[in-house]
């Protein structure tokens, strides 16, 4: 078993060597699939068909996760709210999917979190009536919600809900106020990092033998009359182009489908869906800021909010708004933060302000666009569409099912080929550093003591990294001072950021604070105090000179100061107008607005 898992670790390393060879094998191999976009679907499309035998190749113009699947609310759930819109088999599906995840194939990476549904009588309404009434529609609707959960057979990984009184409602969340609480119903969802978990399916993809490659831009498709024969890509670092050819293209490109729909416009193609953005915002507080030790979910007149413990820090989301400026610089704004603010305030015996503030993040959603509905309403389920031959979008969809729509879009796919493909097993694949985690969080004191590192520490590690675990571990040995908390981030190693840039992929500075690690949320200097202790880690790896870590410490704090000034302006224009000033790390000459 150990040595299974250690070859298949190093099968899966997004090594710069590795990314030398991948370029390598896109000019010269033809694929079965080639997949554009490195979010959870695009990454989720990559291990399906990879596990199906199929050549594969996965493209991500920044880098995996940059867009929408870093900045969600970090849950894997079955949406409570979309049984209010009797959207009753996306819930059952969500939560199937959710039970695979915490039980089979991610449970380092997907844990049960509790949440708190507060009961309050309607303003003005007194009496027993109003609380039971109100009890006995939350009640019921979290009874659907668990008993669509283990329908079928298809394992719940969570516990059942349970009702609780106003007093034992205060001893979880002591926080709440005592006066808009009459009690509770607790329950529970999953929790993960979801840019860790898309960093894990691509190296699940590249452990199967896909060629995973992000900072490679498409730039055009090849076709031979009306059929795809090819995508055209740039690699991003180096500005050299390259000429894929493929049997069938996979457009997971959320957000950015309109990018793929204006190349097929320019050759007379009408694409076949629209894709419309929606923003949610978070907000990050540190844990002492509300006292308490499960989430809450509260009605808002918008949709419903969380507030989600997070380690050391609350998670507090989400809004609901139309976006349509820049899709790769959503911002914050000013009027987002005191909404968010005003929601959960209402709640909490001691109010917040934006001194507990932490960290802001700014997400896009991508809906399948209806005519006049608001963003709150539109259904989160997805599209598959063949607008040419050969040439495949999937859209829309939640982050909880990517599993689903990469297998239907793959099941496409493979129709193409005229042979043989197995059916998706994905159900049954562990995703790379589940396979042994049970086995290595039992003995996790002997793991500490083999290593000479703390509980604590391979806690830490085992949570993040699953039975890769080791791997870190192991450069630790090899160099002690990686065993090192990072300056400005002490619950993160040196190991993590050298890692990252070993076997994950990363490229730039950016990648780890903001992605492999949440350095640039989880503390109030967004990452500044640790830009150049990381940078110097990375560039041991990466060969930086020290312009070149000049650079990716300059371009990093950069982002972070537009970033806060653009928390200040009033609207979205406004804030948009600050994000675009910044100069993009991910193009040779740093071009303003390019990427």
């Amino acid at each position: 078993m150990r040595a299974a898992t250690e070859s298949r670790t190093t099968a899966s390393a997004l090594s710069p060597q590795r990314r030398r060879a991948d370029l390598r094998r896109l000019g010269e191999e033809e694929y079965d699939v080639v997949v554009i976009g490195g979010g959870v679907t695009g990454a989720g499309a990559a291990v399906d068909a990879a596990s199906r035998g199929l050549r594969v190749a996965l493209v991500e113009a920044r880098d995996f996760a940059a867009g929408t699947s870093s900045r969600s609310s970090k849950l894997i759930h079955g949406g409570l709210r979309y049984l209010e819109q009797f959207e009753f088999g996306l819930v059952h599906e969500a939560l199937t999917e959710r039970g695979l995840l915490a039980t089979r194939l991610a449970p380092h990476l997907v844990r049960p979190v509790p949440f708190l549904v507060p009961l309050a009588a309607p303003p003005g309404v007194r009496g027993w009536p109003a609380r039971v009434g109100r009890r006995a529609y939350y009640g019921a609707g979290l009874a659907l919600y668990d008993a669509f959960a283990t329908a079928f057979g298809s394992g719940r990984g969570m516990p059942v809900h349970r009702h609780l009184s106003r007093g034992a409602a205060r001893r979880l969340m002591p926080s709440l106020r005592p006066d808009v609480l009459t009690g509770a119903i607790r329950y529970f969802d999953a929790q993960m990092d979801d840019a860790r978990m898309v960093v894990a399916l691509a190296r699940t993809a590249a452990s199967l033998g896909a060629t995973v490659l992000t900072s490679v831009r498409a730039t055009g498709i090849d076709r031979t009359a009306r059929e795809v024969t090819g995508v055209r890509v740039r690699d991003v670092e180096t500005g050299v182009d390259y000429a894929v050819r493929a049997r069938t293209v996979v457009a997971a490109t959320g957000v950015w489908s309109d990018d793929i729909s204006g190349l097929l416009r320019d050759i007379g193609v009408r694409p076949g869906l629209r894709v419309r953005a929606s923003k949610g915002v978070h907000l990050v507080v540190p844990r002492s800021a509300i006292s308490g030790t499960a989430g809450l979910i509260l009605r808002t007149p918008r949709s419903v909010l969380f507030v989600i413990p997070w380690g050391g820090h609350w998670i507090i989301g989400t809004t609901d708004t139309d976006w349509t400026f820049d899709r790769e610089r959503p911002a914050a704004t000013a009027r987002d933060i005191a909404y968010l603010l005003d929601q959960v305030n209402p709640v909490l015996d001691r109010p917040l302000t934006t001194d507990d503030i932490e960290g802001v993040y700014a997400g896009l959603r991508p809906l399948l666009s209806g005519d006049s509905e608001a963003t709150s309403a539109l259904s989160r389920r997805h599209a598959v569409v063949e607008p040419m031959l050969g040439l495949l979008l999937v859209a829309g969809g939640k982050y909880t099912t990517y599993r689903v729509m990469a297998a239907d879009v793959i099941d496409r796919a493979a129709r193409r080929l005229h042979r043989p493909v197995p059916a998706s097993r994905t159900d049954q694949l562990p995703l790379l550093g589940a396979d042994g985690y049970a086995a290595a969080w039992r003995d996790r004191a002997d793991l500490a003591r083999r290593y000479e590192v703390s509980v604590g520490v391979v806690e830490h590690l085992l949570e993040r990294y699953g039975a890769t675990t080791p791997d870190l571990l192991r450069m630790v040995v090899g160099d002690p001072t990686l065993g090192l908390p990072l300056p400005g981030a002490p619950e993160y190693l040196g190991a993590e950021v050298a890692y990252a840039a070993a076997a994950e992929g990363a490229l730039h500075l950016d990648d780890v604070l903001t992605r492999r690690t949440r350095i640039g949320i989880e503390t109030g200097h967004r990452g500044l105090a640790t830009a150049e202790a990381a940078a110097e880690l990375m560039g041991g790896v990466l060969g930086w000179d020290a312009s070149a870590r000049a650079r990716e410490v300059a371009c990093y704090r950069s982002r972070v100061d537009a970033e806060r000034r653009s928390q200040t302006m009033p609207d979205d224009a406004a804030a948009d107008a600050v994000r675009r000033t910044v100069a993009d790390v991910r193009t040779p000459a740093g071009n303003p607005g390019d990427g």
